[in-house]
């Protein structure tokens, strides 16, 4: 999975800024981001704090690994 080239703190900055009443036009072209990505952005870090993407981000690890442990287990064997 490609990493983004923008931290959650940027992300969730962006987002205040446009809760600060900036145009979404003008704070993608100022980071350099579509439209798309920016509403993506707003969906999946909607309301959310720098610690509490910290959070969802080591969950999500977690998550990753545990699937790929399950993955690797036999289903057939039953060991």
């Amino acid at each position: 999975m490609r990493r983004s080239r923008f931290t959650e703190d940027q992300i969730i900055g962006g987002r205040h800024e446009h809760e600060a009443r900036v145009k979404t036009a003008e704070l993608c072209r100022k980071h350099g981001i579509s439209d798309a990505t920016f509403y993506s952005w707003k969906a999946k870090y909607g309301g959310m704090t720098v610690s509490e993407a910290a959070r969802l981000r080591t969950l999500e690890d977690e998550n990753r690994r545990l699937k790929k442990l399950l993955a690797g287990r036999c289903w057939t064997c039953r060991r």
